[in-house]
């Protein structure tokens, strides 16, 4: 007779889950619709979910003040729409002016960093400090020159990739309002739906879960969006305070790149670094000086007034978390891999302490 305590059946439960993935990766065609599905909505669905939460509060606002929920969502997507148009007018140019003076020095700018890098290896003190380490930084840099070069190539001549992008662009642009229109007018509607389908008893627990699920979600990409858009900006006045050039794409490059917590901070000094570079030694601490800067006000002044501490995920942990889920999924992701944690996690948690009274219900004790 096979054992019935509560661990065992877990257990059962997690084998049979196992073997139903395994017997559908043998059966290619059961998985690959859901698979193409998969991949075509997962952009819409990533990126109307993001507006979503970002724009919930001002259309719940509209709606406080009595007007209609549709005209309230139009009012918003007019705003949202102004806030691009200006954009595009006052910010693009310089963006696209910066970008394209980046592109036709790149070749330039990769051979200044290499050949800096080489001299920087040959001096007198690096090769002291370095003695004690079996590594050949000459072949290091010539590889990482290789392969600088080899990607701006690739970049260069793959013009089927750039026709894909703008017709997935294209795509999202059509698709995107639609979605998030009918999430912003239905999203509590279906969401009562769903819990109509639920047993009574079961009903308050899903609702409390849902609840957490929202509220941790909707602070979480609020939040990194509204410090990644800060972090951008204190960037921005610094490179244009100490002259380093291209100064709105790096400001862009830590804007984006702060949107990944923590690791976001590193990746964004990376660009600025190799541009100083160029520049002359004293402009690289100048920038490094910049991002620290930058990054100790977020950190100590901007993240704890926005984001505060309710996602309750030890900095070690989230750190953990993005090497793996990089490692194994790339730099998607990574901006989503807090999110899904922090999701999974309260779900573990409820259905955990649900289990705890199933099977130790109080008085037992």
């Amino acid at each position: 007779m096979m054992p019935q305590t509560k661990f065992f059946r877990i257990g059962y439960g997690i084998l049979l889950v196992f073997l139903i993935i395994w017997v559908g990766v043998k059966i290619n065609f059961i998985f690959y619709p859901l698979q193409v599905l998969v991949q075509t909505l997962f952009s819409p669905l990533l990126l109307s979910g993001i507006l979503f939460y970002l724009l919930r509060p001002l259309v719940n606002l509209l709606v406080s003040k009595r007007i209609p929920k549709s005209p309230a969502i139009l009012i918003v997507y007019l705003g949202f729409a102004l806030v691009v148009t200006l954009i595009v007018i006052f910010v693009a140019p310089v963006l696209k002016r910066q970008f394209t003076e980046l592109i036709n020095s790149l070749p330039v700018l990769i051979h200044t960093v290499v050949v800096k890098s080489q001299e920087l290896v040959e001096s007198e003190w690096f090769a002291r400090f370095t003695d004690s380490f079996n590594v050949d930084f000459n072949k290091m840099s010539e590889k990482v020159s290789d392969y600088l070069v080899l990607g701006f190539n690739l970049l260069s001549a793959n013009f089927k990739s750039v026709i894909g992008f703008v017709a997935n662009v294209f795509f999202l642009a059509v698709t995107v309002p639609f979605i998030l229109f009918y999430l912003l007018r239905d999203g509590d509607k279906i969401r009562e739906g769903l819990l109509k389908l639920l047993p009574k008893g079961r009903k308050k627990s899903i609702r409390d879960i849902l609840d957490k699920m929202d509220e941790t979600v909707s602070l979480y990409i609020r939040g990194q969006i509204i410090v990644a858009f800060i972090v951008g900006v204190l960037c921005l006045l610094g490179y244009l305070i100490i002259g380093v050039d291209y100064a709105f794409l790096l400001a862009l490059a830590a804007m984006i790149t702060n949107v990944i917590p923590y690791v976001g901070a590193f990746l964004a000094a990376v660009p600025a670094i190799l541009v100083a570079m160029v520049d002359s030694p004293f402009m690289v601490v100048k920038v490094i000086i910049v991002s620290i800067i930058a990054q100790q006000i977020e950190g100590n002044l901007i993240s704890p007034q926005i984001m505060g501490k309710q996602l309750e995920i030890h900095p070690l942990t989230i750190l953990l978390l993005l090497l793996v889920v990089g490692s194994l999924v790339g730099p998607l992701g990574m901006l989503v891999a807090v999110p899904v944690y922090a999701v999974a996690k309260i779900v573990i948690v409820h259905i955990y302490g649900l289990l705890q009274l199933r099977f130790n219900p109080p008085g037992n004790d």
